[in-house]
Protein backbone atom coordinates (compact mmCIF):
# COMPACT_ATOMS: atom_id res chain seq x y z
CA UNK A 1 0.00 0.00 0.00
CA UNK A 2 0.94 3.75 -0.31
CA UNK A 3 0.99 6.25 1.77
CA UNK A 4 1.30 10.00 1.73
CA UNK A 5 2.35 11.94 4.47
CA UNK A 6 1.69 16.04 3.06
CA UNK A 7 3.21 18.69 4.76
CA UNK A 8 2.07 22.08 5.09
CA UNK A 9 4.84 24.13 5.35
CA UNK A 10 5.42 27.29 7.19
CA UNK A 11 6.04 30.84 5.45
CA UNK A 12 9.85 30.76 6.66
CA UNK A 13 10.10 27.50 5.74
CA UNK A 14 13.13 28.26 2.92
CA UNK A 15 14.32 30.56 5.18
CA UNK A 16 14.77 28.62 8.46
CA UNK A 17 15.36 25.22 7.01
CA UNK A 18 18.81 24.53 6.50
CA UNK A 19 19.69 24.38 10.03
CA UNK A 20 18.04 21.23 10.10
CA UNK A 21 18.28 20.29 6.62
CA UNK A 22 21.03 17.93 7.48
CA UNK A 23 19.15 15.36 10.21
CA UNK A 24 16.00 15.74 7.74
CA UNK A 25 17.74 14.03 4.75
CA UNK A 26 19.52 11.82 7.20
CA UNK A 27 16.03 10.54 8.57
CA UNK A 28 14.81 10.48 4.95
CA UNK A 29 17.90 8.12 3.73
CA UNK A 30 17.25 5.90 6.56
CA UNK A 31 13.58 5.66 5.78
CA UNK A 32 14.54 5.42 2.59
CA UNK A 33 17.30 2.31 2.59
CA UNK A 34 14.56 0.77 5.00
CA UNK A 35 12.22 0.38 1.57
CA UNK A 36 9.61 2.63 3.81
CA UNK A 37 10.47 6.04 2.16
CA UNK A 38 10.25 5.73 -1.92
CA UNK A 39 10.12 9.38 -3.39
CA UNK A 40 10.08 13.10 -0.96
CA UNK A 41 10.33 16.49 -1.99
CA UNK A 42 9.10 20.10 -1.58
CA UNK A 43 6.86 21.33 -4.09
CA UNK A 44 7.99 25.16 -5.05
CA UNK A 45 6.44 27.90 -6.52
CA UNK A 46 5.29 28.69 -3.54
CA UNK A 47 7.30 26.20 -1.64
CA UNK A 48 4.35 25.93 0.88
CA UNK A 49 3.89 21.75 0.65
CA UNK A 50 5.89 18.31 0.27
CA UNK A 51 5.05 15.26 -0.46
CA UNK A 52 6.66 12.02 1.02
CA UNK A 53 5.31 9.03 -0.84
CA UNK A 54 5.57 5.68 1.72
CA UNK A 55 4.77 1.91 0.83
CA UNK A 56 3.63 0.38 3.49
CA UNK A 57 1.51 -1.83 5.26
CA UNK A 58 0.11 0.50 7.08
CA UNK A 59 0.29 3.88 7.84
CA UNK A 60 2.54 4.12 11.23
CA UNK A 61 5.75 4.38 8.86
CA UNK A 62 4.54 7.93 7.26
CA UNK A 63 3.48 8.36 10.53
CA UNK A 64 6.54 7.98 12.48
CA UNK A 65 8.76 9.85 10.01
CA UNK A 66 6.89 13.04 11.03
CA UNK A 67 6.92 11.90 15.05
CA UNK A 68 10.46 12.29 14.63
CA UNK A 69 11.28 14.46 11.81
CA UNK A 70 13.53 17.72 12.78
CA UNK A 71 11.39 19.75 10.11
CA UNK A 72 8.35 18.97 12.42
CA UNK A 73 10.04 19.67 15.92
CA UNK A 74 11.30 22.73 14.94
CA UNK A 75 8.24 24.42 13.69
CA UNK A 76 8.77 24.61 9.89
CA UNK A 77 6.05 22.27 9.27
CA UNK A 78 2.39 24.17 10.15
CA UNK A 79 0.60 20.99 9.94
CA UNK A 80 0.82 17.46 8.64
CA UNK A 81 -1.46 14.47 7.36
CA UNK A 82 -1.06 10.61 6.77
CA UNK A 83 -3.10 9.63 3.49
CA UNK A 84 -3.46 6.45 2.08
CA UNK A 85 -3.25 6.53 -1.92
CA UNK A 86 -4.64 4.00 -4.37
CA UNK A 87 -1.93 3.49 -6.67
CA UNK A 88 -3.66 1.60 -10.01
CA UNK A 89 -1.43 2.46 -12.61
CA UNK A 90 2.66 1.91 -13.19
CA UNK A 91 5.06 0.00 -12.19
CA UNK A 92 4.84 0.57 -9.03
CA UNK A 93 0.97 0.94 -8.21
CA UNK A 94 -0.08 -0.95 -5.42
CA UNK A 95 -3.76 -1.68 -6.57
CA UNK A 96 -3.90 -2.92 -10.10
CA UNK A 97 -7.39 -3.20 -11.55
Amino acid sequence: MHYLLIYELTDDYLERRGEFRSDHLELAQQASQRGELILAGALSEPADRAILLFQADSPEPAERFAAEDPYVANGLVRRWEVRRWLTVVGELAAERP
